[in-house]
C-alpha cells in the first residue's frame, strides 16, 4: 500500500472536513479543562470577557494544532485503520488548503488572546501549540517511546491558559491542574497503543508497547495509575477543595486503578485496553467537572 497523499480534490468541499480535521471531541475536552481553569482560579465570577475571549482563542488554538498535526501525520495516517478514513488520507482535502487552515485559526486565536484576554495567556497557548503541533509530532513522536510523557506536558496546559486568561498570573492551584492532566496522559494514551500496537509497528512509531512490549507498558500503566491516584488527591490535601471533589475522586480513581489492575494481570483480554482508554477520557472530564461544582458548592466536611 502506499504512503502518499492524494492531493487533488474536487471543486466542492464539506465545511464538515475541515470540522473534522480540528479534532472536534479532542478540543471539547481541553476547552472544558480550560474553563474549568478559568472559574476555579477565583473565588467569585471570573468575568465574562475571559471566558469568552480565552474560550474562544483557546479553542483556536488547540483547533490549529490538530489540524497541523493531521498534515504532518497525513503519510502514516493513510497506513493506519484508526485513521485512514480522515479527510487528508481520503483525499477530500489537499494539504495546502489544511495547512493554510492551520495558519489562520493560529493567527486568530494569538490576536484574540493577545489583544483581548492578555500577552502571558497568548504566549503560554503558542508555546504550547508549538509543543503539540512541531515538537511532539514531527520528533517526539517519532524519537522516543517516551514521547506521550515528554509531549504530554503541551496537552496538560489548558488548565494553566485557561487560569492565566483569569489572573494573569500562574500560580500553584493552576500547576497542579496541569500535573493531573500530566500524569493522567500516559496511561491514557498507552492503553491505546496497545489496541494499536500493529498499526504503531507498521508506520514505525515507537510507541511503549512496540519497543519495549506490551507486559512492560501494562505495569507502566499501573505505575502511573497509582501516581495519578495520588496526584488527584492533592487539591484537597492542600485545602483547595473539599468533600465533593475528595469523594468524586475516590470513586474516579477507584474504577480507573481497577483498569490499570485487570490490565496487568489480565493480559489475555483483547477488548480491556479499549475499554481502558474509553473510561480514561470519561475519568478526567468527570473530575474536572467534580473540580467545577465543588469550588462553588461551599458543602464541606472536616475530618
Amino acid at each position: 500500500m502506499g504512503s502518499t497523499v492524494d492531493t487533488t480534490v474536487d471543486s466542492y468541499t464539506d465545511w464538515r472536513d475541515y470540522y473534522e480535521l480540528t479534532k472536534p471531541r479532542v478540543v471539547m475536552l481541553i476547552v472544558f479543562t480550560a474553563v474549568v481553569g478559568m472559574f476555579v482560579s477565583v473565588p467569585g465570577w471570573p468575568g465574562l470577557m475571559p471566558i469568552v475571549f480565552g474560550t474562544l482563542g483557546i479553542g483556536l488554538a488547540s483547533s490549529s494544532a490538530a489540524v497541523y498535526n493531521h498534515v504532518l501525520d497525513a503519510r502514516i495516517d493513510i497506513q493506519m485503520m484508526r485513521t485512514r478514513g480522515r479527510p487528508l488520507p481520503q483525499g477530500k482535502l489537499t494539504e495546502k488548503s489544511a495547512l493554510t487552515f492551520a495558519t489562520i485559526l493560529c493567527i486568530i486565536s494569538m490576536l484574540v488572546l493577545g489583544l483581548l484576554v492578555n500577552p502571558l495567556t497568548a504566549v503560554l497557548t503558542f508555546f504550547s501549540l508549538i509543543g503539540y503541533a512541531v515538537i511532539y509530532t514531527v520528533w517526539l513522536k517519532r524519537a522516543t517511546p517516551q514521547n506521550i510523557v515528554i509531549g504530554g506536558a503541551a496537552g496538560a496546559a489548558p488548565p494553566v491558559l485557561g487560569w492565566t486568561a483569569v489572573t494573569n498570573e500562574i500560580e500553584a492551584g493552576a500547576l497542579l491542574m496541569f500535573l493531573i492532566v500530566f500524569v493522567w496522559t500516559p496511561p491514557h494514551f498507552w492503553a491505546l497503543a496497545i489496541a494499536r500496537k500493529e498499526e504503531y509497528a507498521k508506520v514505525d512509531i515507537p510507541m511503549l508497547p512496540v519497543t519495549h512490549g506490551e507486559a512492560f507498558t501494562r505495569l507502566n500503566i499501573l505505575l502511573y495509575t497509582i501516581l495519578l491516584v495520588l496526584v488527584t488527591i492533592l487539591p484537597y490535601l492542600i485545602g483547595m477543595t473539599g468533600i465533593i471533589y475528595l469523594a468524586t475522586t475516590i470513586v474516579l480513581d477507584a474504577f480507573f486503578l481497577y483498569y490499570a489492575i485487570r490490565l496487568y494481570r489480565v493480559p489475555e483480554d483483547m477488548e480491556l485496553p479499549m475499554k481502558t482508554f474509553k473510561y480514561s477520557i470519561n475519568y478526567l472530564g468527570i473530575l474536572f467537572a467534580a473540580l467545577l461544582v465543588d469550588h462553588y458548592l461551599p458543602f464541606q466536611v472536616g475530618f
